[in-house]
């Protein structure tokens, strides 16, 4: 290589560097210029549109969300429609409430210029999924930037509405004092129920001036701005509210706004909630679609988008419904059964046609001085028919263990002895169980035991034919959901010694009713946003989990009026004149749950009776308290759907 040619070379190679810092120099340089230019551009491109602040009344409320029974022309329940507000000083608005507020939604709100770096970032790790969040995910926002949003702009997730927010929240912080802000907002903010503002929900859920308000009242309301409708007290979420009124106080405890002495006897202040003021069709339903709504679409979405929600629920056979289970609870006061329930879908297509979740929803808690949820005879606004929990089934849930040996090959032929029988030991004690009419009938057929509920036999079945761990997976399979680990139950399951929801248990009833087809229950048909686009559409399909030989082997015997008359007679309120209708009863120990589920290939229906707090009645089975219940029902329903089917109502 010569030498003229190695100075080229390492010439070119090291005058690149050169030359590309140099580009990069300048880029950086014609950006630092260009970036305010930038800024400006934006800053006037999303503002030349915007309201300004200084006028509040340009505020307008989102349209309300609508649920309709299933012909969508009865309107069950409008969801923040006509707005129910109130404006006060912030003066009559109590330090404490205010400072529920400020330490749950905006710690910095005093020090921050409307935004908050900390606030942000703990949102970006929560919808990250690095940080746990509550049922609503936090977006990270300001007191300041809320009322920015929630006065002007909607909640679509665009970059476009978030700058917006942030001029708005800018000029909100350049116009007005803190105290300014704070007033606005707390005059603005939703509280569920049509309701905005302080003033009007201090009136609408304690009947009471914010001034009167106890601390733990306060933490209560600051509790529910995350996501009225989902802390609803008036809701299935509850208890739920109550925790987060707890850390609405531990977190004033941080902040030091109140001590921790304070809030911990605060958090012990029993709080009692005033009924809803508004119109409300079905509550215990609609509440739970509402709350079905809010899980999948969030607080902000249903409560400021104008959805148009078709139901599953017949409202001929909801007031039916209603009505006999007002009448019940009456009729059952006298043997100190209080409270009564009641579930009916489509075994076809799981669609909820009817849903009681207590006697009277406007009724008062019984008795007057009880703390509703925990030791109220008569609970109004507890979901009996939804109740996590779940209550004792008693004999309801011999069927499936019944179905099980069928599908391993017993038929209602195959014969049992029922005769005092020692099981063993389970439980610490032996187990020696009777028959309701404590007598024993030898030699009977599996028709005739499940026909007159016969205790021996039915273990028998548990144990030799069934199976305890294969029986608790089975009743999974037909929808049972609230069953806990096999290990945990004896032969006293197949008499029902695991808890199970009302709901679960028509459900799964339905199966037979289905030809041993499972379908879901469903409370949603159709959703249709305000232009009345189509948003879901909902049809489950059933699954083939139990043979249809068996299920139909199960009808026939639930459906035998001769087979069950040794016990329960000829005209029991089990036999329904002019329709075969298959039905089952349930009693639990001590008489604490009285059951009926019944059935025919159109509609399955299930009535519970008893107290909320678990106390037993005054000795009487499910045939006595829920048979004449689910018979008051049934006698209406079945007409009422067979002229639904003679009209070309239902296909």
């Amino acid at each position: 290589m010569s030498k003229s040619n190695h100075f080229r070379k390492t010439y070119t190679t090291e005058g690149r560097p050169k030359k590309s810092f140099k580009i990069l120099v300048q880029l950086t340089l014609l950006g630092l210029l260009l970036l305010p230019a930038t800024i400006f551009a934006t800053f006037a491109y999303y503002t030349k549109d915007l309201p300004r602040p200084e006028k509040f009344s340009e505020f307008t409320l989102a349209q309300p969300t609508k649920i309709y029974d299933r012909t969508g022309n009865v309107l069950l329940y409008e969801i923040f429609g006509e707005e129910k507000s109130e404006v006060i000083p912030l003066s009559e608005i109590p330090e404490h409430l205010q400072h529920a507020v400020i330490a749950t939604e905006d710690a910095e709100f005093y020090s921050h210029y409307g935004l908050s770096l900390k606030g942000t970032a703990r949102a970006v790790l929560v919808n990250l999924g690095l940080k746990k969040s509550s049922v609503v995910r936090p977006g990270g926002s300001t007191i300041t930037q809320q009322l920015a949003r929630n006065s002007f702009l909607t909640t679509e997730k665009t970059i476009s509405r978030k700058i917006r927010e942030l001029i708005l929240t800018i000029e909100l912080e350049r116009q007005y004092s803190k105290s300014d802000i704070l007033s606005f907002y707390l005059n603005r903010i939703p509280f569920g129920s049509n309701v905005y503002g302080i003033a009007a929900a201090s009136d609408l859920y304690f009947q009471k001036r914010p001034q009167e308000l106890t601390l733990a009242e306060s933490a209560t309301l600051a509790a529910m701005i995350q996501a009225p409708s989902y802390y609803s007290p008036h809701g299935q979420n509850k208890d739920e509210l109550l925790s987060r009124k707890g850390y609405v106080l531990s977190r004033m405890a941080q902040e030091n706004f109140i001590t921790q002495e304070q809030a911990q006897a605060s958090d012990q202040e029993q709080l009692v909630f005033q009924d809803f003021t508004s119109t409300i069709r079905a509550p215990h339903f609609s509440l739970g679609v509402l709350d079905s709504l809010v899980k999948k679409y969030g607080e902000d979405f249903v409560r400021e988008n104008g959805l148009r929600v078709i139901t599953s629920l017949d409202w001929e056979l909801q007031k039916i419904a209603e009505q006999a289970a007002k009448e019940a609870a009456k009729r059952n006061s006298v043997f100190r059964a209080h409270n009564a329930a009641l579930s009916a879908l489509d075994p076809n297509t799981g669609e909820i046609l009817a849903m009681v979740g207590s006697a009277d929803w406007f009724a008062d808690s019984f008795p007057n001085d009880c703390i509703p949820g925990k030791n109220c005879l008569f609970d109004p606004k507890l979901n009996i028919a939804t109740y996590q929990q779940g209550r004792q089934p008693g004999s309801a849930f011999k069927p499936f263990v019944y179905a099980l040996a069928f599908t391993k090959g017993a038929t209602g032929e195959t014969t049992v002895v029922d005769q005092e029988t020692n099981f063993g030991v389970w439980g610490g004690k032996e187990y020696i169980p009777q028959n309701y009419d404590e007598k024993f009938h030898g030699e009977v057929t599996l028709r005739e035991a499940l026909a007159q509920s016969l205790n021996i036999p039915a273990v028998k079945v548990l144990l030799e034919m069934a199976g305890i761990e294969e029986s608790v997976e089975f009743a999974k399979t037909l929808g049972i959901t609230t069953l806990q680990d096999p290990s945990f139950y004896g032969p006293a399951l197949v008499l029902g010694g695991g808890e199970v929801r009302l709901l679960d248990l028509v459900s799964a009833y339905g199966v037979f009713a289905a030809e041993g087809k499972k379908t879901p229950p469903l409370m949603i048909l159709e959703i249709q946003d305000a232009s009345g686009n189509i948003l879901e559409r909902n049809q489950h399909t059933g699954i083939q989990v139990v043979k249809p030989s068996v299920a139909a082997e199960i009808t026939s015997i639930l459906s035998d009026n001769e087979a069950r008359a040794p016990l329960f007679g000829i005209r029991s309120p089990l036999y329904i004149d002019g329709f075969a209708v298959a039905a089952k009863t349930g009693t639990t120990q001590e008489y604490r749950d009285a059951w009926t589920i019944g059935y025919t290939k159109d509609i399955v229906a299930g009535v519970w009776a008893g107290n909320n707090d678990n106390t037993p009645s005054d000795r009487q089975p499910g045939g006595a308290l829920a048979s004449p219940f689910w018979n008051d029902f049934m006698t209406q329903a079945l007409p009422y759907l067979a002229k639904q089917k003679l009209s070309g109502v239902i296909p």
